[in-house]
């Protein structure tokens, strides 16, 4: 996909007559007439990159920060990995540090509360900051700072100063629905796509809890360099009855698979799977996990419920404070020793933030030959929604009062970036279609790279058209009777079953499609273009693309015979 910056600037769908749908795309990141790479201003030159602290531009965003470093002292990529900070708290850091550098006031920042971890500072301070979209892109390990480093850099930025109001009254999005979160799962990989999660609860404004949004958002303690983990976020996880039953249900039903076995949990959290994988029976429980203080946790938990193993307590659960691909460093194992592989490693759309790439490495080292991974099936779904689904009809009415004119501006928002939304069965417009299978006990890891279509087909109980404005995806997570024989159970975040913690991913067209069963339209003469309301299509084509990280989108519209309407899209599907 190109980078964040044509995503926001020019959303997810342009549209042409051109009539091939069929591009090739190759390994240089082209899909047809697109690129992902260097954005263009209409003069043909290269967009430029404003500095933080002066009015020098550059081409690249390593150009710039390697000039705030030297000339500024300001070392971001430094900060940013020795704070963790994912792109969620690094967005909003570049906003803090150009409000301060505005107002040139003094702040303290010598305590431990770093004073940009403020939601309002999601709000970009200069709207057209084509920075804030492109920091990630291409992002590389460094070395890391010193703590007497850190703190220097720390302190220029309390050097500087910013005025709460002066956001406020800044050119800035208006739009206070959308809250932007990142992929940080992979420190190592390129943070390139943001997502959206809409906040609020109001359920006639269709939108959900942000706080389902930092999922596996970092966060600095007090400490400066703790652990990310937050206790609300593992109460939302466990208090999700669809989720912890699911897994509960594959453990604790299935006696002839989990009895007596070796059973390790990747990225075990709090321990809840490797708690049912111990009452079950299992002979030995590895629970894995990378944070040391939620290791930490995890063993005081097991030892509270006297399933812990060590030279004072005889249980059968210990916990190992690893990476997966460290694991043998920190515990006695042997490779290929495990019988039964269970993790919760599913992200948004089944693989933003997602852990997949860890559970396939300790599948391919610790799993035995035919052993049993849960879940070992997952599937990804998409379908078409209507305007029941976006925030317009609560816009339209406010206590009586016409504020549509809000209501389009979070769709020309939302149609920028994809959105973590709960979307209801009965606000579809089309069926649902299968767009990509997994199967976790045989996939390769280039797997999670991959181009699948999709023909989206009109309900057929519908007797008129009606407008399609969007896409949303959602996954289903199988523990099917190849392992699990007494009890297979599904894990869905389908809108036809109760929500999740996951909700579903929306992809909001810039404009909507006019769509209508094929049985509905009359003749093959098209009064106006297909997708209008004047000539609705009888069907959409999708054609989504992964590679590399990157997710690259074809230019156009195609608009065949029989009223049928083409289109490519991406999403980031980062894993």
């Amino acid at each position: 996909m190109a980078a964040a910056t044509k995503m926001v600037k020019e959303g997810l769908l342009n549209y042409s007559d051109d009539d091939d749908t069929e591009e090739n795309f190759s390994e240089d990141g082209d899909w047809g007439d697109w690129e992902a790479g260097v954005e263009e201003d209409d003069d043909g030159s290269e967009s430029d990159f404003l500095c933080l602290f002066c009015d020098s531009h550059y081409v690249s965003c390593d150009s710039l920060f390697e000039h705030c470093r030297l000339s500024h002292g300001f070392d971001f990529h430094g900060v940013r990995k020795e704070l963790k900070l994912d792109f969620y708290a690094s967005f909003k850091l570049i906003n803090y540090v150009r409000s301060q550098v505005a107002e040139n006031k003094a702040v303290d920042v010598k305590d431990v509360n770093f004073p940009w971890d403020d939601e309002k500072y999601l709000k970009p301070f200069w709207q057209e900051d084509s920075l804030l979209y492109s920091f990630a892109d291409d992002d590389e390990e460094e070395e890391g700072l010193d703590r007497e480093g850190l703190m220097e850099d720390l302190q220029r930025l309390g050097d500087l100063s910013i005025d709460d109001d002066a956001i406020g009254e800044s050119s800035v999005s208006s739009n206070k629905d959308v809250t932007l979160i990142s992929n940080c799962s992979d420190l190592k990989r390129s943070c390139e796509d943001g997502l959206v999660v809409v906040n609020g609860k109001d359920e006639e404004a269709r939108v959900c809890d942000g706080r389902l949004a930092g999922r596996n958002i970092r966060k600095v303690n007090e400490n400066y360099f703790g652990s990310y983990s937050s206790f609300g976020i593992h109460k939302e996880m466990i208090s999700d009855k669809v989720r912890t039953e699911a897994y509960r249900d594959a453990l604790l039903k299935n006696p002839s698979l989990l009895f007596g076995s070796v059973v390790m949990d990747v990225g075990c959290g709090t321990g809840i799977l490797s708690l049912f994988a111990a009452q079950a029976g299992a002979s030995r429980v590895i629970a894995v996990e990378a944070s040391e203080k939620m290791a930490k946790v995890a063993t005081k938990i097991a030892k509270d419920n006297k399933v812990f193993n060590d030279s004072e307590h005889n249980g059968v659960l210990e916990v190992a404070h690893s990476m997966i691909e460290e694991l043998d460093k920190s515990i006695q194992i042997q490779p290929q020793s495990v019988d039964v592989l269970v993790s919760e490693w599913m992200g948004y759309s089944l693989l933003y933030e997602s852990m997949l790439s860890s559970v396939i490495y300790a599948r391919d080292r610790w799993l035995k030959p035919g052993g049993a991974i849960l879940p070992d099936t997952a599937t990804m779904f998409v379908a078409g929604f209507g305007k029941g689904a976006t925030s317009l009809p609560f816009w339209e009415d406010v206590y009586g009062f016409d504020m549509s004119s809000i209501g389009k501006e979070v769709l020309e928002d939302t149609a920028r970036i994809p959105v973590v939304d709960v979307i209801e069965a009965r606000d579809l417009v089309t069926g649902p279609a299968l767009l990509k299978a997994f199967d976790l006990a045989t996939m390769k890891p280039d797997e999670v790279d991959f181009t699948a279509t999709a023909t989206l087909e009109p309900i057929e109980s519908e007797t008129e058209a009606r407008l399609c404005h969007g896409v949303v995806l959602w996954f289903d997570t199988g523990f099917t009777n190849r392992f699990c024989k007494e009890n297979p159970t599904v894990l869905s975040t389908s809108p036809y079953t109760p929500p999740t913690h996951w909700a579903q991913t929306v992809l909001t067209f810039q404009e909507p499609i006019s769509v209508a069963p094929a049985t509905v339209l009359s003749g093959d003469d098209r009064r106006g273009a297909i997708g209008t309301e004047e000539s609705p299509a009888s069907s959409i084509h999708l054609q989504i693309h992964q590679y590399n990280g990157r997710l690259v989108r074809n230019k156009t519209w195609s608009y065949h015979a029989k009223r049928v309407l083409s289109t490519l899209i991406s999403l980031p599907l980062i894993p």
